[in-house]
């Protein structure tokens, strides 16, 4: 169940994580009832159109381009466009902290997705002295990981990723 957030919520990214529970409200012809809990992932791009007309993402609104299954669970297949009514929620997440080794020789990226709690991460360290700037060098060696999330929160995972880690995989680690 995720969503790609309009300019008005995406906060350059800073909610990007976050989680909204969403229901849809005062179009009884379309809207179904109950409510859904999104992770936000994306960006919903502003659309470059006159008057604002059919810019859904455009600021100032507040939208939620919802993924299919999530917009069936809230309102009926034909609906296109309904009014929710939203509100920020903790995140509950199945398992740890999950780090997802990407790249290749020449570069790292860690994608770091199933956070708990806030959700939204504001801050990822590596490694004994928890550095910043990461290097090539971390091949065979173990991973260590310590992320803080918007509500200040920290947990660090030790040794998530031991010293035989391969890109393409991922290991999981401690939750909040």
């Amino acid at each position: 169940m995720t969503a790609a957030l309009s300019t008005a919520l995406f906060n350059s990214g800073a909610a990007c994580g976050g989680c909204y529970e969403i229901q849809c409200v005062s179009d009884t012809q379309w809207c179904l009832p109950g409510t859904i809990t999104v992770t936000a992932t994306n960006f919903c791009p502003p659309a470059n159109k006159p008057n604002n007309d059919g810019g859904w993402c455009n600021p100032p609104l507040k939208h939620f381009d919802l993924n299919f299954p999530a917009f069936l669970k809230i309102a009926k297949y034909r609906a296109g466009i309904v009014p929710v009514q939203f509100r920020r929620v903790s995140c509950v997440k199945s398992g740890g902290i999950k780090f997802e080794m990407r790249g290749n020789k020449d570069w790292i990226a860690v994608l770091i997705f199933n956070v708990a709690g806030a959700g939204s991460v504001t801050a990822v360290s590596l490694g004994e002295v928890w550095a910043v700037r990461w290097q090539s060098a971390l091949v065979g060696q173990a991973l260590s990981f310590r992320v803080t999330t918007s509500d200040g929160k920290t947990v660090e995972s030790d040794n998530v990723a031991p010293p035989n880690w391969q890109f393409g995989q991922t290991y999981e680690g401690k939750q909040f």
